[in-house]
């Protein structure tokens, strides 16, 4: 692309018009290439963030993404494959007990994921403090894991989508992040290349979610629906509650034992019953229940009966892990100081700064504030409290699990003003507040 065109490119969107389709891929090739420089790309970013996209703009920068590398062919795989993305949340380790859970009960789950960034956590991260367990695979070798076991949890390649990785880079340096047409192609144009059928996507909102706000996270899943149906794909979503973390674990090594507990069986009520929610979508569009409370009872049934955490224990030994952790969690890291953190009064838990409670996780090194930082496996918090719940001054509401006591006396700061106490019982919202998608 010449200077002059590219020029005219953010010329067109500075001035509030729309991209023609020849614009938009003559900019994806090019700045994949590195024929646009990065100050003319910033630039076009920053105007689509302030004058937003049109849905045939962003259907296709979205394509022109997914084609700029490589897209998966599954074909030759039996069955629909179905994946499932979280926009992120606070104690979001769903997918940990999800993708076994689907694959167990027959419908194929390729899962591409990521790494966490500020609070929220990435589910790489998780898996990796499994001993031994590798989400740097070969696309060969995940295309092998997804054909026998029905489930292959990997990283995102450098040949997947490589202008979303630039593009990524680039809004976090230009403060551009927050722009739901650019959230919806970058997620879309990496889920749509990993060769899948349809896609179950959480849209997350309140306080601990990316999108605070209920309309917000409503527009961003019409839009990543809007585009997946346009690339011939049935796609779902659930909006879903965010104001409080999700289960009682936050921190890597404590998911994955939260995750195995709910693969036994057992575990928090409201992580097994959203797991079970995504789950029961994901095995109707992959045609194996003919309704939601076929699918769901389907998905009970693998939790309760063991063949959920069989799965589980198979994928870890494939990918290098150590499959016992599913009978011992001992196994996995942990943190020599344990300490409590307690209620300043009496009263009833009314809600929760989410997102500060997520922080208080990273600032003991459970998350990281860029992407150079590196994770402390086995830092964390364990959250007693949840909304609703009578508690009486001095009554442990967290435990905090961390690396030393400056890092502790950090966290305390942050959960002092994290979690609300009042006089009155609050209204609890359900998990699941609306569904789109066909």
């Amino acid at each position: 692309m010449t200077t002059p065109l590219m020029t005219e490119v953010i010329a067109t969107k500075r001035d509030g018009g729309t991209l023609s389709e020849a614009q938009i891929r003559a900019f994806i090739e090019g700045y994949t290439r590195g024929d646009v420089p990065d100050y003319q790309a910033s630039a076009l970013v920053m105007a689509i963030f302030l004058n937003g996209m049109e849905p045939d703009e962003f259907t296709t920068w979205t394509d022109a993404m997914l084609h700029s590398g490589d897209v998966l062919d599954l074909s030759d795989i039996p069955g629909v494959k179905v994946d499932k993305h979280s926009t992120g949340g606070v104690g979001d380790k769903v997918s940990l007990v999800l993708a076994p859970l689907v694959a167990s009960a027959g419908v194929p789950v390729p899962m591409i994921s990521g790494r966490g960034l500020g609070h929220t956590g990435g589910t790489l991260d998780k898996l990796e403090s499994i001993p031994g367990f590798r989400t740097d695979l070969s696309v060969g070798r995940f295309r092998e894991l997804v054909a026998s076991l029905g489930c292959g949890l990997i990283g995102q390649t450098a040949e997947i989508a490589p202008a979303d990785r630039k593009l990524y880079a680039l809004r976090d340096a230009t403060s551009t992040v927050p722009c739901i047409p650019l959230i919806a192609s970058s997620i879309m144009s990496k889920k749509l290349a990993e060769g899948i059928d349809a896609l179950v996507l959480d849209v997350k909102t309140g306080s601990g979610a990316f999108m605070q706000r209920l309309e917000d996270s409503r527009t961003l899943a019409q839009t990543m629906v809007r585009i997946g149906e346009g690339a011939g794909r049935r796609v779902r979503a659930l909006i879903t509650d965010m104001d409080a973390p999700l289960g009682e674990c936050i921190g890597n090594a404590l998911e994955v034992v939260e995750s195995i507990e709910v693969l036994h069986g057992g575990g928090p009520a409201d992580l097994r019953e959203l797991t079970i929610e995504l789950g029961a979508e994901m095995l109707v569009l992959g045609q194996v229940a003919s309704d939601l409370d076929a699918a769901r009872a389907t998905l009970a049934a693998h939790l309760d009966d063991g063949r959920a955490a069989k799965r589980f224990a198979e994928i870890i030994e494939a990918q290098g892990g150590d499959p016992r952790v599913m009978d011992d969690t001992s196994l996995l890291p942990d943190a020599p100081t344990v300490a409590p953190f307690v209620a300043a009064r009496s009263g009833y838990v009314t809600g929760f700064a989410c997102a500060e409670v997520g922080r208080a996780a990273m600032v003991l090194g459970a998350g990281r504030a860029t992407k150079e930082d590196r994770i402390d496996p086995g830092v964390g918090l364990i959250v007693h409290a949840r909304r609703g719940d009578r508690v009486e001054a001095g009554q442990p509401l967290v435990e905090i699990r961390a690396r030393d006591e400056a890092t502790r006396a950090a966290c305390v700061e942050r959960l002092a003003a994290s979690i609300h106490i009042g006089d009155t019982a609050p209204e609890v919202p359900p998990l699941v507040l609306e569904r789109l998608g066909g």
